[in-house]
């Protein structure tokens, strides 16, 4: 079983910046797939980034490569998403994922662990 606890989310202007922080409780962290996705208001969640187990690959949608970067620190069982030049378009609640092994990144059905989610608004 694994837990993730987000944090940092808030209020910024459009411009500004924030750093969304998760941290995963329970064993093999470093096995699994670690991703940020979003989902906004009136919308369907959506995948922002994500970084393969073993401090492999990064991915970015298209709408935040440029902007963000995601990292994480096994020895932490952190994984952590910077995010730079925000926009009102990325006011979303903000969920950490976990997927074991080589998920294909972007399909949220293939994550199996969720945190609650914190919320990011970007003011114009």
């Amino acid at each position: 079983q694994v837990q993730l606890v987000e944090s940092g989310g808030g209020s910024v202007q459009a411009g500004g910046s924030l750093r969304l922080s998760c941290r995963a409780s329970g064993r093999a962290f470093s096995t699994f797939t670690m991703a940020w996705f979003r989902q906004g208001p009136g919308k369907d969640r959506e995948f922002v980034a994500a970084k393969r187990w073993g401090g492999g690959a990064s991915f970015y949608a298209e709408s935040v490569k440029d902007r963000f970067t995601i990292s994480r620190e096994n020895p932490r069982s952190a994984v952590d998403l910077q995010m730079n030049s925000l926009k009102p378009d990325d006011t979303a609640v903000y969920y950490c994922a976990a997927g074991r092994g080589s998920v294909t990144v972007f399909a949220n059905q293939e994550y199996e662990y969720w945190g609650q989610g914190t919320q990011v608004t970007v003011s114009s």
